[in-house]
Parts: C-alpha cells; sequence; structure tokens
C-alpha cells in the first residue's frame, strides 16, 4: 500500500475531504485545488467564448480548449484529437452512439450483446434504439464472482450481434473487464463494441487502440474533475461515417434554408456554446492523475478495497459481494438492515457511502438484493477511512442486535 504519509499529502490537495471519511468516488469524485483553481481561473480573468472571437482572450482560450482534446486523446491512448468529441458525460457519449451510429445501421432482425452487470446508462439507449429498429437484446451473463462472463460471451454472440455495449469496471461490484479479449469476440462476428471507461479512467492506464475497442466514452467528474463534461472516442472512420447527434451552432459548414452541410467529425457533434471551463478543468484533472500515476493509483486503491475486504468478511452477518480483484470499489450488506438505514448510520460517525441500487436494477436482482452498501476508494482514501467503515458497520450490527 502507498504509505500513510503520501495518502494524507494527497488528502491535503481535496479542500471538500478533509477528516470526513468519503467513500462515494464511485459515484462522483471530490476535487484537488489544481481543478478547483483552473476553473476559477478559466471563469475568472481568462474567460472568453471559443472558435468564435477574433480577440487574444478568445483567441487563448481556443488555444487551450483544444489542447485540452489532445490532452485527453493522448490520456486514453487515441491515434488523432479528432476522433475525441466532447460530451455532457458517459451518458450522452452512449445515446450518441445509439442514436448517430446504432440508429443508422442496426436492422430488424439485428442484435445488441450487453452484460448483466451494466448501468442503466448502458442499458436503456440501446433499449430505445432497438424498439425503433426493431433490434434484440441480448444479456451475457455473470461468473461466480461477479465478472463478466467471456467465455459465455463467445458461446452466444453470433453474426447477428452488430454491436457490443460493456463496462470497462463494473460501478457495483469494481469487477475488471479483459477489454482486449472482448473486443476480439466481438470482433470475430464483424459487431463494434462500445466501452463505459467512467469507472476505469480514474484507476487505470487505458489504451483504446491497445483494447482495440470501437468507442469508448467516461465522465470528468469520476476523474476529479467538474460536472457535465465528458469524452467519447471513436474510431474516425465511425465518426466520419456518422450523422449529426444535434443541430445548432458551431456543428455546420454552411446554413441555407434549402439545405445545410455539416462540419467534419468532431465538430459536427459539439452544437451550441461548449462547456468550455468543464474542458479547462477536465484537463486540469489530467495532469493531475498523470502527475501522481495511475499505476500507483489502482495499486493504492487494491490495498484500500483489500483491507476492507478482510475486515468486512470477518463480521458475521456481513455479505460482501464482487470478486477478490476488484478495483477501488466494495459493495456489501448487512443482513436484516436496510443499506440506507446502514448508510445513515455511519453517516452520523462521517462515513459517506452510497446506498441503493448504484442505477444497476438488474444486477441487483441478479445478487438477489433489492440493494446494496457500497464503499468506492479515490486517490485521498487512506486507512484512516477503512477503520472509520469498519468501526461504524460494527455499530449498525450492535444497533440492529
Amino acid at each position: 500500500m502507498t504509505d500513510l504519509a503520501q495518502a494524507l499529502r494527497l488528502r491535503d490537495d481535496f479542500p471538500g475531504v478533509g477528516n470526513w471519511h468519503y467513500l462515494d468516488s464511485a459515484a462522483t469524485a471530490q476535487k484537488p485545488n489544481a481543478v478547483i483553481d483552473a476553473i476559477a481561473r478559466a471563469y475568472g480573468p481568462d474567460y472568453a467564448t471559443v472558435h468564435r472571437g477574433v480577440y487574444e482572450r478568445s483567441a487563448n482560450m481556443t488555444l487551450a480548449y483544444e489542447a485540452a482534446r489532445r490532452k485527453v486523446a493522448n490520456f486514453i491512448g487515441a491515434a488523432s484529437d479528432s476522433e475525441i468529441v466532447y460530451v455532457r458525460g458517459a451518458t450522452e457519449g452512449i445515446n450518441l452512439v445509439a442514436q448517430s451510429w446504432a440508429g443508422t445501421q442496426l436492422e430488424s432482425g439485428d442484435r445488441i450483446l450487453l452484460s448483466m452487470l451494466e448501468h442503466h446508462s448502458n442499458i436503456v439507449p440501446w433499449q430505445i434504439v432497438a424498439e425503433r429498429q426493431g433490434a434484440q437484446i441480448d444479456v451475457v451473463p455473470l461468473t461466480a464472482d461477479g465478472k463478466i462472463d467471456l467465455d459465455a460471451m463467445q458461446a452466444m454472440i453470433t453474426p447477428q450481434h452488430k454491436l457490443v455495449a460493456l463496462a470497462h469496471v463494473s460501478n457495483v461490484l469494481g469487477s475488471v473487464l479483459d477489454v482486449r479479449r472482448a473486443a476480439d469476440i466481438a470482433h470475430s462476428v464483424g459487431a463494434k463494441i462500445l466501452i463505459d471507461g467512467c469507472q476505469a479512467v480514474p484507476r487505470l492506464a487505458v489504451d483504446v487502440q491497445a483494447l482495440d475497442c470501437d468507442f469508448y466514452v467516461f465522465s470528468a467528474h469520476k476523474l476529479y474533475g467538474p460536472t457535465g463534461i465528458g469524452a467519447l472516442w471513436a474510431r474516425k472512420d465511425l465518426l466520419d461515417a456518422m450523422p449529426p447527434y444535434q443541430g445548432g451552432g458551431s456543428m455546420i459548414d454552411k446554413v441555407t434554408f434549402e439545405k445545410t452541410t455539416y462540419a467534419p467529425a468532431p465538430t459536427r457533434f459539439e452544437a451550441g456554446t461548449p462547456h468550455i471551463t468543464g474542458v479547462v478543468g477536465l484537463s486540469a484533472a489530467i495532469d493531475y492523475v498523470q502527475a501522481i500515476g495511475l499505476d500507483a493509483i489502482h495499486a493504492h486503491e487494491c490495498a484500500l478495497v483489500a483491507k476492507a475486504r478482510v475486515a468486512l468478511e470477518s463480521l458475521n452477518s456481513v455479505r460482501v459481494f464482487g470478486p477478490e480483484d476488484s478495483a477501488g470499489i466494495l459493495s456489501f450488506e448487512v443482513e436484516g438492515v436496510h443499506p440506507h438505514d446502514v448508510g445513515t448510520i455511519l453517516d452520523e460517525t462521517g462515513v459517506a457511502i452510497r446506498a441503493g441500487h448504484h442505477c444497476a436494477q438488474p444486477l441487483m436482482r441478479h445478487l438477489g438484493v433489492e440493494a446494496t452498501a457500497r464503499a468506492s476508494f479515490g486517490i485521498y482514501s487512506d486507512e484512516s477511512d477503512v477503520d472509520a467503515l469498519v468501526k461504524g458497520i460494527e455499530r449498525v450490527r450492535k444497533i440492529f442486535g
């Protein structure tokens, strides 16, 4: 485990943490001073529109805005920044692909392959487009320890499957997908594969070219950046063939009342005034994470999860879900106690967890529960958070006898 001194040093970078035991990073991560300061500057002395003004400050902001696109491309191993589309978050990125790619490519009788552990954002958009196009959805089961069963996926995929959409890291179980193998399986029948990287990019080094996926989405706010901004990566040939997702300013080439022609990708997918300060914050967040190192972050979080798992599994009436090697996330239940009650009692002791279905109701039904309690770690987490969590669960057990 990274030593406690380093963890405390990083904790001091986050004004929203302090002595609070914040264990809900999978929902949204706290923000470091570096990101807060960058956003403040962007809203203050640096603020101007992008791509429109001829004056110096606008030109400078435009340079920063596009430099951030290059930074995102490098961060996830894209071949070019022209493959990066700014979106409001992973949800919009998935909807964009569902409408602009699947909505134009799928036909009646085609099939979409998802998994049992997907977030609602990687289920509902596909249901909408499947119903409209007459396509069908199939669901890959999980292994006994809560990973996407790629052997089962291999057995069930057919040439009728045109799209596979899977989570890189489960937001409930922390299970990590072998993306390259999943991509190989998808491509063996000519299907495209989209990866939901929301829980992966804050803790795993991602190289979309090495993973060989076709689409990859993530949100900045889970990467210690601001809300309302994220990125869709797609292979350039796919983006170039996709029609616009929304119409408006900026995404056009020429407009007449008779006909409008569109800008090339990625601009054609970025209608309207963009989230300028959000992009600046995303850029600062990437700088912050890369300065620490994703390998170090992953090792740190895995060590904390392992410590918490051992401690919780030693308590009678506590059931822990997910694989032993879960990444940064640990879901559990206390027998006879609703997760909301667990969360409320923990809050009284200064511990913040998530309690509910985590936007993964099909997975909850698979696990045989209505909801779980979830502790999720970040770069500011340390051993004191684990100790406080365990102590709080012991208090829960005493209260409910």
